[in-house]
């Protein structure tokens, strides 16, 4: 079963040297998990200052700067992977390096009929 594995934390967490080497662990983990045939992709995402929220309401399309709420923790990046069950996902998930300073959240990801293939 695939699991999106959602990377949650403050954009304040690291500093440019600990940014790094979280980057560094993260593409470890990656190339771990892909030898192990649970990997599917991975990505930071750039920081919120540059997310832009799309509403459509009765029609009408709505284009904002900035993220989709105002939290403390920011969405900072993702893993899709492939796991027996939610506890190995939950596994994975507990090696991501953002995991030791924010939240990762585990999601089953519900796949359709009907999307394009690889």
């Amino acid at each position: 079963m695939k699991y999106m594995l959602l990377v949650y934390g403050s954009e304040q967490a690291f500093d440019a040297a600990g940014r790094d080497a979280c980057y560094d662990e993260s593409a470890a983990l990656a190339r771990d998990l892909k030898a192990h045939g649970q990997y599917l992709s991975a990505s930071p995402l750039h920081p919120v200052a540059t997310a832009t929220s799309v509403r459509v309401r009765n029609g009408k399309r709505t284009v904002t700067d900035g993220p989709f709420a105002e939290t403390r923790e920011q969405l900072g990046g993702y893993y899709l992977v492939e796991a027996r069950d939610l506890d190995e996902a939950v596994g994975i998930a507990g090696r991501i390096p953002g995991a030791r300073v924010g939240t990762i959240e585990v999601r089953p990801v519900l796949e359709i009929s009907g999307l394009p293939k690889d």
